[in-house]
């Protein structure tokens, strides 16, 4: 028995010194339990295969089935509880029918903590009202202050046209499909245009608008330079 805990000690160990190599660390917390991090995961897997960034990139995925200001206190228990030092830490998350105060909240709280240690900075990816607004923007540009079922029903549409079937939640090739049938490059493009639009604006107060393209464009960077000309 003893034998068998120093060898799980010595693995964790190595882990972690390995963990410690990377130079770039991306930490995201995702309201959903499936959609967000499908998606991300798209991100991760094409970088994880890339031999120039593969060593270098540590990407995280937490689903935290959790919203607004839960989604980003349970990112600051895994950063306390995993003594993480340095890196950025994304809370991915919708507005959906939550109070304005917690969703603009997040973003409130995540500069408060950013002031405490400069090489540790939390990002916030929210979307108003959901994060199927920054999916359909790989296909149009929208701006009408809908509620979030007309958004799936675009996007329902805009997938039988296309032969790929029926929108749903928790789709595994949900990235692919973005990157393949969709225009990224369009959407990230759209995306900046809405938060131009709303400057000086709260988050809630942008509607609808999304901040994810931030993090998909810092994802991005990563990608395989063939993959890379989609986004950039």
């Amino acid at each position: 028995m003893p034998k068998k805990a120093g060898m799980e000690k010595w693995k964790k160990k190595r882990l972690q010194e390995h963990l410690e190599l990377k130079k770039y660390r991306y930490y995201i917390f995702c309201e959903g339990e499936q959609t967000e991090p499908q998606y991300f995961n798209g991100f991760k897997k094409l970088i994880e295969e890339n031999p120039v960034y593969k060593d270098m990139v540590l990407i995280e995925i937490e689903p935290c089935q959790a919203e607004t200001m839960r989604v980003i206190g349970m990112a600051e228990d895994y950063v306390k509880k995993n003594k993480i030092k340095k890196g950025q830490i994304w809370c991915v998350y919708d507005k959906d029918s939550f109070p304005a105060e917690r969703f603009n909240g997040v973003v409130e709280r995540a500069e408060k903590l950013n002031k405490e240690n400069p090489e540790l900075q939390y990002h916030t990816a929210w979307s108003n009202e959901c994060i199927e607004f920054w999916f359909l923007l790989h296909f149009a540009y929208y701006t009408a202050n809908n509620h979030r079922t007309e958004y799936m029903s675009f996007l329902n549409d805009k997938f039988k046209e296309l032969g790929i079937g029926k929108y749903q939640k928790k789709m595994q090739d949900i990235f692919n499909i973005l990157m393949e049938k969709g225009n990224p490059k369009l959407a990230i493009r759209y995306a900046k245009r809405i938060i131009k639009d709303g400057q000086g604006k709260t988050p809630t107060e942008i509607a609808p608008g999304t901040k994810v393209y931030e993090l998909v464009e810092e994802l991005a960077k990563y990608l395989p330079e063939e993959i890379q000309k989609n986004f950039i």
